[in-house]
């Protein structure tokens, strides 16, 4: 189940923040940032031509809000981004924690000049002086690495934003692997041409899209993990996937054709009231966007082939679909066009399976907690249907970049890696980052707390958290609400004995979503509940 933001539980007493070193304007000559300091993005901040700036393993920066600090790439620049797995470089808000919101600064964009399908070099889109588009499919605009962005994400005006990580006309002498964007104010990644190729992507709890892509965009990613805030979607309607050709749907190219393998994207249920998810997959505009082994759960639309051209495109077999999974969606399949494509048939004939209900997936919790403290295991339970599935055999598959997995979805059986551990952050509102260098912030899992449950599960009035002490301690318990604010301590630092724990929660408790924690001296875990009176 998913988990609202608890700002009132501060992983640790946060020291004063040291004097960070504000950078601001171009930075035109190589440039090291280094893990003993802070710095603090003030306004537009560019990487010129030319200069490379290296950013040392462990380096906090920041984004000022005010300011709105972003960093740019220009063409011919460079970024030198290694993080590592014990030291990630961390990209963040400004704001104290438990005051962090999406939006709170830019974002982060590479500028490169592989091949684009728009015309010249255009400008790159939020405000920003910088073009990005060539004739180099192998340009070279750096190194992301082991690199966490979050609270990015900025609309200057109406299809014009910032988003977490944005790449325009990047090539593939780039290297992105093990980058992670949460609580985006728009896309957490989007791609504008280019040939770029990554592994290893984390979208937690983005506002809008999850995996943009268009203007020709040719680039391969394997291993993505999408978990969705249920109670945040933009207006514009939040998908995993959007893909076009162009905004006009052209046949300009390159065409719009990324490979995608190997993701995981769950909306956890039920969605809030006013978020407006809209469908998993928004094909669009001409795309021949292509998705193998991958499996989306919870929207209230699973696919929709959006327009003639995009079916088309799925009936020629430039726009592939092999080796899916789609469960919980109200509509699994559907079209904008009014017309009379087959798109149950096109799924169901390329070895695409389709669920009724996300618990036929047989995941772990952790995939339905958009927020955790712990390092969420996300290795898959023996008895899931994702354990096998998938296949490589495509042609679009070919060349080598793809390795050769068995399970569908971003992370296989027990026993194979969870390459989500301990460089990513499924909490930032709560960090301390105000002692440089100190960027790993997740807890080893714990098992303190166990079974932790709500029954009954919607409830009319009263109900009972249920859980289980592995040992005696002393344990907090609060209920919270949609948006994030304690309405009850119903037990402050009581003494509870190893064993079961049955707890009533408050029975006068409004209509509405809410979570109940449990905070122990070793661990804080959460459920959420939904009070229909």
């Amino acid at each position: 189940m998913a988990t609202p933001a608890t700002s009132a539980l501060a992983q640790t007493t946060c020291p004063v923040a040291p004097a960070a070193i504000t950078v601001s304007g171009s930075i035109t000559s190589n440039t090291t940032w280094t893990s003993n300091n802070v710095y603090l993005l003030s306004g537009f901040v560019y990487v010129e031509s030319g200069a490379v700036l290296t950013i040392q393993p462990g380096t906090i920066i920041k984004g000022d809000k005010q300011s709105k600090g972003t960093l740019i790439v220009k063409q011919g620049g460079r970024i030198e981004a290694n993080g590592t797995a014990t030291q990630p470089i961390v990209f963040t808000s400004n704001e104290p924690a438990g005051q962090r919101a999406r939006g709170d600064w830019g974002g982060l964009i590479l500028c490169g000049r592989a091949p684009v399908n728009q015309a010249g070099t255009p400008t790159i889109e939020g405000g920003v002086q910088a073009v990005y588009g060539g004739t180099d499919p192998n340009d070279n605009s750096g190194t992301l690495r082991y690199v966490r962005i979050e609270f990015p994400g900025i609309a200057f005006q109406p299809n014009s934003e910032i988003n977490g990580l944005t790449m325009g006309g990047v090539g593939a002498g780039t290297t992105i692997d093990y980058v992670q964007v949460a609580y985006c104010g728009d896309d957490s990644f989007e791609w504008f041409g280019g040939t770029v190729n990554a592994k290893h992507l984390v979208a937690i709890a983005a506002t809008d899209d999850d995996f943009d892509t268009d203007f020709g965009f040719q680039g391969k990613i394997q291993y993505g993990l999408i978990i969705r805030d249920p109670n945040s979607a933009d207006v514009s309607g939040s998908t995993a996937f959007e893909s076009d050709n162009d905004a006009q749907g052209s046949t300009l190219n390159p065409r719009t054709a990324p490979v995608f393998s190997n993701v995981t994207a769950i909306l956890p249920n039920p969605i809030g009231a006013t978020a407006n998810f809209t469908r998993a997959m928004h094909l669009r505009r001409n795309t021949q966007i292509s998705i193998f082994n991958s499996v989306l759960s919870g929207w209230p639309q699973g696919l929709t082939l959006d327009g003639t051209a995009v079916q088309a495109n799925a009936t020629a077999g430039t726009l592939v679909l092999k080796n899916n999974v789609l469960a919980g969606m109200t509509t699994p399949y559907s079209q904008q066009s009014g017309g009379t494509y087959d798109v149950a048939g096109f799924w169901t004939s390329n070895a695409n399976t389709t669920y009724a209900s996300t618990n036929d997936l047989n995941l772990d919790a952790n995939y339905f907690r958009f927020q955790q403290d712990n390092i969420p295991t996300l290795t898959l339970p023996a008895n899931s249907p994702l354990v096998t599935g998938a296949a490589f055999a495509d042609a679009k598959l070919a060349g080598g970049f793809f390795d050769n997995v068995a399970y569908r979805g971003a992370f296989g059986p027990a026993g194979t890696a969870n390459w989500a551990a301990g460089w990513t952050n499924f909490n930032p509102q709560i960090t301390c980052y105000n002692r440089p260098g100190l960027t790993l912030t997740s807890k080893p899992a714990n098992d303190q707390v166990q079974g932790l449950s709500v029954f009954p599960n919607p409830t009319a009035g009263a109900a009972t958290l249920s859980f289980e002490l592995r040992r005696a301690g002393t344990a907090t318990v609060r209920v919270i609400d949609a948006t994030g604010r304690e309405v009850a301590v119903v037990k402050a630092a009581a003494k509870l004995t190893a064993g079961a724990q049955q707890i009533m929660l408050p029975a006068s408790l409004q209509a509405g979503l809410y979570t109940a924690t449990v905070q122990t001296e070793e661990t804080t875990q959460a459920v959420r509940f939904v009070v229909s009176q």
